[in-house]
């Protein structure tokens, strides 16, 4: 039988172990701690490498696992909805069984991906209605459907279903959206969960700070009215088009309005400087397709900025990729010898350089959350950001 989200636990869910005391009041940097229901203890900050449809690009789980050392990552409902389908992989044991994944996995509700198939969807009331960007078949996804299939991958964490608009938007259409979404997370938070999964809700109002506060108010609304509570926020609708100043002016109004006590999910950010200006802010949580996407492209993700390594000034290069970087990759490869992969076309090219990327943001965080914990944050942020902008020559 189904239980409801929030099983009774010896532990609370999000611990929250220290906040930035920056002398120059510039930083509210959190480092905390998520203990999932089965037992998956996840710091924060944390990136979340993205698995969308049941694996990490060109990542094995052994090296996830014991080299990268990812507590969490990230599946993409929708995907995994079409195909292998939820009735499947519940069939499989869930997602954790079937692909042999012991720590945690969040699901997204599959709304940024239905959202941008703007030519194949069609939003009412009731949910979307959409065509496969696989057969053309349609499809019917509603906040209780999404939930249902969450429920049926097994993911620890899972997300309400929410309409994701593009930017830019009017305010008066991001604000028929905001109620949308609000009357979508209502409906999602109905639908009872498996007993160890963590239900997140989803704010919206684009960069409308008011309508961003007017989609908390209204979740708020829903957990006094249901009398069932959501153990984590996250901020979606960004990294959609906007510039890294309108995000940072939003995260620095609306973020000391969320709760302290639940962990801030911030979706889809982004670049590092993005990342590490949202740690400084307070968020907790990010997820990007960034380092594995862009290292299928050839770039590396170095301490001194981004590295295209198709650029002919590395064609005899002997260094690693990053001098301060200790992954595998880097103790044992030339840039020269991964150029040569990356012109030559050999996938062994990508799997190097994800792996490495990963690396990269993985550490990030971690360096980020040991600088709060030792009371230097801002001084780990200027020289990250001094270091990180100097070298541009890398990607032209």
């Amino acid at each position: 039988m189904q239980q409801a989200p929030n099983p009774p636990s010896s532990h609370p869910f999000f611990t929250l172990e220290k906040t930035s005391s920056s002398p120059s009041g510039r930083s509210r940097a959190r480092a905390g701690s998520i203990t999932t229901a089965r037992g998956i203890t996840i710091e924060t900050p944390v990136f979340m490498p993205v698995g969308t449809r049941a694996t990490v690009k060109t990542v094995p789980q052994e090296a996830l696992i014991d080299e990268l050392k990812a507590k969490i990552i990230l599946a993409n409902t929708y995907h995994l909805f079409l195909r292998p389908g939820p009735e499947l992989v519940a069939e499989l044991g869930g997602l954790h069984q079937m692909m042999s994944w012991p720590n945690a996995i969040l699901t997204d509700s599959g709304g940024f991906q239905i959202f941008s198939l703007a030519s194949l969807r069609k939003i009412s009331e009731e949910g979307v209605r959409f065509r496969s960007h696989i057969d053309g078949q349609y499809h019917m996804l509603t906040p209780e459907r999404a939930m249902e299939v969450q429920r049926a991958l097994g993911a620890d964490i899972v997300m309400a279903f929410d309409e994701c608009p593009a930017l830019p938007a009017t305010y008066e259409s991001m604000e028929k959206s905001v109620h949308l979404t609000a009357r979508w997370a209502r409906r999602s938070l109905s639908v009872p969960l498996a007993s160890h999964q963590h239900f997140f809700a989803i704010l919206q109002g684009g960069l409308f700070t008011d309508l961003r506060l007017r989609s908390l108010e209204l979740l708020n609304e829903s957990i006094h009215g249901l009398k069932r509570d959501v153990d984590g926020i996250a901020i979606g609708g960004l990294a959609v088009g906007e510039s890294a100043l309108e995000r940072e002016n939003l995260c620095q109004t609306l973020l000391p309005h969320l709760p302290s006590h639940k962990p801030r999910y911030l979706m889809g950010v982004g670049k590092p400087l993005d990342i590490l200006e949202a740690i400084r802010h307070g968020i907790d949580m990010f997820d990007c397709v960034l380092p594995t996407r862009n290292a299928r492209n050839g770039q590396a993700l170095t301490t001194y900025g981004p590295m295209n390594l198709k650029n002919h000034s590395f064609r005899s290069d002997k260094a690693p990729l990053d001098p301060h970087c200790e992954c595998k990759v880097c103790r044992r490869y030339t840039r020269a010898y991964i150029r040569h992969l990356c012109t030559t076309g050999e996938y062994l090219a990508g799997q190097l350089l994800t792996h490495h990327n990963l690396h990269f943001y993985l550490n990030l965080t971690r360096n980020a959350r040991n600088a709060i914990l030792e009371d230097r944050f801002d001084q780990f942020y200027d020289l990250f950001y001094q270091n990180y902008t100097q070298a541009k020559a890398y990607s032209t």
